[in-house]
């Protein structure tokens, strides 16, 4: 192996990297070419001053004029080596670049030994015996500080003393004293001592270079550890203040809720209650608090049905909501609230506590009561009468009780027109309102729909003539059953189909089609009218839903015909539904579950 190539050996590429994608070897070549250049101006200074002293003590032999050429040669390897320090100081000094430096300051080692074994090998036999004592003296002080100068890379060390030592043992090895002979067996000897001991100290240097490295790698995970953890304990800091915050936020609603607002634990007793839940059952938060809620405001008949509930909830960990209930109060008054009960559930999957919340509904569903008798009783005392106010118009205008003139007749015409339009309000509102209490009766019946929809047609024709509107079927109908209520289902249709007329123009077709949907039959309405203005897709299903006035007092309508669809088709187990038409209109649907 070459000099260049075992002080350039840790440059080759490694396997393992390090965490930084460096490997070790070229970070420790790195630090081996820094300290040898840190010290090249030492050892440069000291040639200097080598080479003069050795020219003054030399310049008397008899052939000068090899003394100042050896020295102009020192002189000119030494100015080499200064450039190379200064360049290396001027230059990059990174990993990369650390294998070209080693090789430069090799070749400056070589041609640093030269200098002092071409001293050795040209002025040996020109000199006295004192003159090569004070050679020797030279030589060994230059190996002895090459130790000092290049132990950081013991190759180099080895290759700056061959020079030294070869011409040296040389000349001694061939002179006559048999003394001085034996003195050239043991310079060999001597060297190969000093590249032992250079040897060493670079595996101390190495070591030192480990342990730096080490410690600059633990320091900077340790600074990087600190700003972490600094970091964090800010961001804890930051939200421990958004969590103390919330829970303010959180106490401060709970307390000021309209709402009571009481914590359970999972056996149901009391662990804090809000000033609206004392107020609203009337029991101090001490009395409550540690007490069974169930067992204290709910009545006893009721527990077994309750306790089932809360078991469920526990463990399905989901919410219950609404949940009415008939509540005792402190004082003996039964009132109705409305619960919602919400399990706080920590990471691990255990209840931590339950948030139930009331609110007392007694009076909304008395309201709600006297309403639907007030809108029933006013229904029939309103029916029976224009009844026989619509019949007695029909007599008149059929010239049984004998001609009106024009003018009168054009009167009773409009009289009984909107009597009817106000009997067919009135109908709508009781139907509307038996379906939302319940108490709608239906037959339900398995029949095919495909009869439903042209019994429908059928009965609807003449509406659809009075607006110059034709309805038409409009594919095949599929053959299936469904189990519905049939006067409700034509109940349905009939609205469905007499809206698409009043919005159609004159002379359209209104399309009715039957699909097959695999589980369910949709039956389509399609008309081609003005369509629903997007603003009012949500509100289309609900009560007195009309999305323009003015056609609706012109064609007539309650506004209420889409809500009873919407009710009706769903207690027969579907769902009611529009979609817009390509081309405009409107296309109103609903689908049955078929009958097995």
């Amino acid at each position: 192996m070459s000099l260049t190539a075992a002080a350039a050996e840790s440059a080759s590429p490694s396997v393992r990297t390090d965490t930084d994608a460096t490997p070790e070897p070229r970070l420790l070549l790195a630090d081996r070419v820094a300290q040898l250049y840190s010290q090249m101006p030492f050892g440069l200074a000291a040639t200097l001053a080598i080479v003069a002293l050795s020219v003054f003590a030399l310049r008397r032999i008899d052939q000068a004029w090899v003394v100042y050429a050896w020295s102009s040669v020192a002189l000119a390897i030494t100015a080499a080596g200064a450039l190379l320090w200064w360049s290396y100081q001027r230059s990059d000094r990174g990993i990369d670049a650390a294998a070209r430096w080693m090789r430069g300051f090799a070749i400056g080692a070589i041609a640093n030994g030269t200098i002092w074994g071409l001293l050795a090998s040209m002025f040996f036999e020109l000199l006295t015996e004192h003159e090569h004592l004070f050679i020797v003296l030279v030589l060994g002080g230059v190996m002895v500080g090459g130790i000092a100068m290049y132990a950081a890379s013991w190759p180099l060390y080895a290759g700056y003393g061959a020079p030294i030592v070869l011409p040296f043992t040389y000349g001694l090895a061939t002179h006559d004293d048999v003394l001085v002979r034996a003195v050239a067996i043991l310079i060999p000897l001597f060297y190969a001592i000093s590249v032992g001991v250079a040897y060493r100290l670079n595996q101390l240097f190495l070591s030192g270079f480990r342990t730096q490295h080490a410690f600059r790698k633990l320091n900077a995970q340790y600074s990087a550890l600190n700003r972490r953890l600094a970091q964090q304990l800010e961001e804890l800091g930051q939200a421990r203040s958004q969590v103390e915050a919330s829970g303010r936020k959180l106490a401060l609603f709970v307390e000021r809720s309209p709402v009571a607002v009481l914590e359970l634990d999972s056996q149901g007793n009391a662990l804090n209650v809000n000033p609206a839940a004392e107020h609203l059952f009337g029991y101090a938060a001490s009395e409550l608090n540690g007490r069974a809620v169930g067992a204290l405001l709910l009545p006893a008949e009721q527990g077994a049905a309750i306790a089932t509930r809360w078991k469920e909830m526990l463990h399905s960990r989901q919410p219950v909501v609404p949940l009415r209930q008939t509540t005792r109060r402190r004082d003996g008054h039964e009132i109705v609230c409305e619960w919602s009960l919400t399990p706080l559930v920590n990471p691990e999957g255990r209840v931590i506590s339950v948030i139930a919340q009331a609110r007392d509904v007694t009076q909304q569903l008395e309201a709600e009561r006297l309403k639907q008798e007030f809108t029933s009783t006013l229904s029939h005392e309103l029916r029976t009468p224009l009844t026989s106010v619509i019949g007695a118009l029909q007599l008149v205008n059929s010239g049984a009780v004998g001609s009106l003139d024009a003018e009168s007749q054009e009167l009773t015409a409009i009289a009984e027109r909107n009597s009817q339009r106000l009997l067919d309000l009135i109908n709508d509102l009781l139907d509307l309102e038996k379906v939302e209490a319940g108490k709608l009766p239906l037959e339900l019946q398995a029949m095919p729909l495909d009869e439903l929809v042209r019994e429908s047609l059928a009965l609807n024709r003449a509406f659809g003539e009075r607006f110059k509107v034709r309805f038409s079927v409009t594919g095949e109908l599929p053959l299936a059953q469904v189990r519905v209520d049939r006067r409700r289902v034509l109940q349905v249709m009939t609205n469905l189909l007499s809206n698409a007329a009043k919005f159609s123009p004159e002379g359209a077709i209104v399309e009715v089609t039957l699909q097959d949907r695999g589980t369910h039959l949709r039956v389509g309405v399609h008309d081609r009218g003005p369509g629903i203005p997007a603003t009012f897709h949500s509100r289309i299903f609900s009560r007195f839903a009309q999305a323009d006035m003015s056609v609706t007092r012109q064609k007539g309508g309650t506004g209420l015909g889409l809500a009873i669809c919407k009710r009706l088709v769903e207690l027969m187990g579907g769902r009611i539904g529009f979609n817009e038409r390509d081309g405009g209109g409107t296309t109103f649907w609903f689908e049955l579950p078929k009958h097995a």
